[in-house]
């Protein structure tokens, strides 16, 4: 790498870190343009010349705190080997971390991303690749899709190849569960429902696993 992508790599983690730190101490909520400049040493503006939008650090940031999900994610995968059981479990994971980390997940999984956001995860993984060391192939094509809709479809599709599901239900599938996981946790962060987070993953996981039950070959 030449000095100057060296040194733009540098102050774009110098940023990223400073919002993590933040969202660390304060929550997602506080992280500010002024807030990361200033911890990190430098003006707002310079901020924009490493960031298309705010949107992005912020997702940044917050992947940076999703590392024991996908550790655990991958963990409790592994010990499946039918493919509509990882399925499952990785629903209940994502609940599970989602309803105790709310404003994060929303920040990686939900919020505007603004214009051509489908490169952001290969680029947070080029910087930090680490973060995804001694993923399996099939869950590593998932955990890197950026589209939500579509993060299912690698276990899926070879849940149909295993017989346990038919291939003209995969979208409706994906689709629902994601609605489900969506409508639920935009309720929780605007409490529009009285749970706790334990309490919203488990409403949720029983809606996933009803549609899972219904679809299923």
């Amino acid at each position: 790498m030449d000095k100057k992508k060296l040194q733009k790599s540098r102050m774009w983690k110098y940023f990223v870190e400073a919002a993590t730190e933040i969202i660390e101490e304060e929550g997602a909520r506080a992280v500010t343009i002024r807030k990361v400049a200033d911890r990190a040493g430098y003006n707002s503006a310079t901020i924009y010349n490493y960031f298309d939008e705010f949107s992005h650090l912020l997702f940044f940031s917050s992947m940076r705190l999703m590392k024991d999900y996908t550790i655990e994610v991958t963990r409790r995968m592994n010990e499946e080997s039918n493919s509509l059981d990882q399925y499952e479990v990785a629903w209940e994971c994502f609940c599970e971390y989602s309803f105790k980390q709310p404003d994060i997940f929303h920040s990686v999984f939900i919020r505007d991303l603004g214009e051509n956001p489908d490169h952001l995860l290969d680029k947070y993984y080029e910087f930090y690749p680490t973060d995804i060391v001694d993923v399996p192939e099939e869950i590593r094509m998932s955990l890197l899709e950026q589209n939500v809709v579509k993060r299912g479809n690698p276990i899926l599709r070879r849940a149909v190849d295993q017989g346990c599901l038919d291939e003209d239900k995969i979208e409706s599938l994906n689709e629902v569960t994601i609605l489900i996981w969506q409508g639920m946790l935009m309720s929780f962060l605007n409490n529009r429902i009285t749970s706790s987070a334990e309490e919203a993953a488990d409403r949720t996981m029983f809606y996933v696993r009803e549609i899972i039950n219904r679809l299923k070959s």
